[in-house]
């Protein structure tokens, strides 16, 4: 189905696209006769369903179902924002009505505002990127998905004693956007996901590990089997895990690992951090932070991509870019009020990024997870993190972490109960090499990252 089909609801869905457009237009002909100055308004409705199951019983089903309309009233620089689940005509203009009260009591602000005509995507600039593949799945179906892949964990091996669970999530959703300045856009999107977390072992020696795979297309997602067999053998990898002495190794970071450094770049360098001048990467534009073999490319236009869109949330056109080019800063990520907060231009970041992929020139295509741990040689291969140690006004880290200690290249023990510290400024310099393992970990793609150095404290 096309994502601009108005004439019917989809699959799924209570509303059609051109509802969604009459109710979007009734918001803002009614700011207009307020007497704002611009508006803007968002409909939209979600629903989906969750299955989980335990130990071969079925735990909960779950049929979630959501809508909402988002109103935004500007009167001169004056911002007011209301929103409703009510989607009868008294309860738009009372919506409407409450943040235009909220504009008008609220201090007023210069760089507030919609973005400027020229940045908007126009509809000839909005490709249909196959976002949307509903999964008609019943709630039968999808337990018995859940149970096929938690069965597949405890058949991996008997030392496989217990599981927190197995789940399967079909979700998906739909809206629609416009705003004063000429921007009119909306799609359909889904999600589905299929997940897995055994435990191995028995008494103060056991562990648990998880996986999962997560796509737009429920026909994308891997085997229940696959799952639950690989959650299984990562559980089992970390029995008779041990502490390691304190000391000064490099860090091996394991790819879904790997995909929260760059968000901690992505954090460091967004439009709200440098105009608070809260991130260690103030006014880093223009400058190296990563080795010279590092590049960083956002792509918002990936077909079927978790991050792909061909406008932000302000309806600014989005386009492909290099964030980094040979470890140099070459954009920030920027919506319209921060990019007017720095007197820069919007990057169409207003809502996050859009599908970054971070590289290494170096990376040759045979660099799997086996070459990245002989480039280790000897050191901390890290594959769980716990915490939230990050400060981004001075970029130190500290989290604690679990994974192998890793010697001559060959993985020796399983090691936890460890903390790995650092400064995030000195470990993206630190980046030696990237994997071709790559991992597709939300909007971001990379490969395993090897630290140079990185403080270890154990026992």
């Amino acid at each position: 189905m096309n994502n601009n089909d108005t004439t019917r609801p989809a699959t799924g869905f209570s509303y059609s696209r051109a509802v969604f457009e009459e109710l979007v237009d009734a918001a803002l002909a009614h700011a207009r006769k307020l007497g704002a100055t611009d508006a803007g308004a968002e409909a939209s409705e979600g629903c989906g369903l969750s299955v989980s199951v335990r130990k071969g019983e079925l735990e909960n089903v779950e049929r979630n179902r959501d809508k909402s309309l988002g109103v935004t009233v500007y009167v001169g620089h004056r911002r007011g924002n209301a929103s409703t689940s009510d989607f009868s005509s008294a309860a738009i203009e009372q919506t409407v009505q409450a943040a235009y009260d909220i504009a008008r009591f609220t201090a007023e602000d210069p760089v507030a505002g919609l973005p400027e005509a020229q940045d908007i995507a126009g509809p000839d600039e909005q490709p249909d990127l196959d976002l949307f593949h509903p999964w008609a799945i019943t709630s039968e179906e999808a337990a018995k998905l859940a149970l096929e892949c938690e069965a597949a964990a405890f058949k991996t091996d008997k030392r496989i004693t217990n599981s927190e669970g197995a789940g399967v999530s079909a979700q998906q959703s739909h809206f629609f956007s416009a705003h004063s300045r000429g921007f009119r856009g909306g799609y359909a999107s889904s999600r589905h996901s299929i997940s897995v977390a055994p435990i191995a072992g028995k008494g103060d020696g056991m562990q648990r590990d998880a996986w999962y795979s997560s796509m737009r297309s429920a026909q994308d997602l891997a085997g229940p089997k696959e799952v639950g067999r690989y959650a299984a053998e990562r559980a089992l990898s970390r029995l008779k895990s041990r502490k390691i002495a304190t000391r000064e190794c490099p860090v091996l970071f394991e790819s879904p690992l790997a995909a929260g450094l760059l968000g901690g770049f992505v954090q460091a360098v967004s439009g709200g951090s440098l105009y608070r001048k809260s991130s260690f990467l103030l006014d880093s534009l223009g400058k190296t932070v990563f080795p010279e073999h590092i590049d960083v490319l956002e792509d918002p236009m990936v077909r079927r991509g978790k991050g792909s869109s061909a406008f932000d949330e302000e309806g600014v056109r989005t386009k492909a870019r290099k964030v980094v080019d040979a470890g140099r800063v070459e954009g920030y990520f920027l919506s319209s009020y921060s990019a007017r907060k720095l007197g820069m231009k919007t990057t169409g970041n207003a809502g996050g990024s859009h599908n970054l992929t971070l590289t290494s020139r170096l990376t040759q295509p045979d660099d799997d997870l086996k070459a990245m741990l002989r480039k280790l040689g000897t050191g901390l291969f890290v594959i769980e993190l716990m915490g939230q140690g990050v400060n981004y006004v001075t970029g130190d880290y500290s989290r604690g972490a679990s994974g192998f200690w890793v010697e001559k290249g060959e993985i020796a023990y399983p090691v936890q109960e460890i903390t790995i510290a650092g400064n995030m400024k000195s470990m993206l310099t630190g980046i030696q090499a990237v994997g071709a393992d790559t991992y597709n970990y939300g909007a971001k793609t990379v490969g395993s990252v090897l630290i140079d150095k990185m403080k270890v404290a154990g026992s």
